[in-house]
């Protein structure tokens, strides 16, 4: 099964090697757990929910079998419009369906100092796509590593490699729920 991981420098793995970004240690986590699944990496660091739609057809071939969406940070940490995020990644998940490839929707929350207004917005985007398109939905990508200095590099934003590994442990039910659907 081929899975590919569309996202921004939390799915690119910025700073980390290779084998420690998201993608490469999911992919382990779930072959640890008998899953015979391969996870591209199609992060792209700095990318926007704009920029992963410009790049969706080549980022995901023909012949995947389900994506990982987690887009949106980037929106958010630049104050961009919600509804303009919201457009960009509707547009994403309608064009996969329409190549009847499933999408696990990889939540994000955006920063408390950018408002209520702003927040609540932001907030709820993917949850109502989720609902909208029939999704798995993984409320919040940086469960458990977000605010954790432990767990993220010098800058406070990217996960470190065991912020990495905090990320795959809370999301691999999640993901399993989603790889067991592409099997029914």
């Amino acid at each position: 099964m081929t899975i590919v991981a569309l996202g921004d420098s939390l799915t690119a793995g910025y700073n980390l090697p290779a084998a420690a970004a998201f993608p490469a240690v999911l992919e382990a986590a779930l072959k640890a757990r008998g899953q015979t699944v391969s996870i591209a990496n199609a992060g792209v660091s700095g990318d926007t929910a704009s920029g992963g739609l410009d790049r969706l057809d080549w980022s995901v071939p023909d012949g995947t079998d389900g994506v990982i969406l987690e887009l949106g940070a980037n929106d958010m940490l630049r104050g961009t419009d919600p509804a303009v995020t919201r457009t960009a990644l509707a547009t994403i998940l309608r064009r996969l369906a329409e190549r009847r490839i499933p999408v696990l929707l990889a939540g994000m929350k955006a920063s408390r100092n950018l408002g209520p207004a702003f927040v609540e917005r932001f907030d709820a985007i993917y949850p109502d796509l989720a609902r909208e398109y029939g999704l798995v939905l993984y409320p919040f990508f940086l469960d458990g590593v977000a605010g954790e200095s432990r767990l993220t590099l010098p800058d406070g934003l990217h996960p470190s490699a065991e912020g990495v590994r905090i990320m795959v442990d809370r999301i691999l039910p999640t993901v399993e729920t989603f790889l067991a659907r592409l099997k029914a």
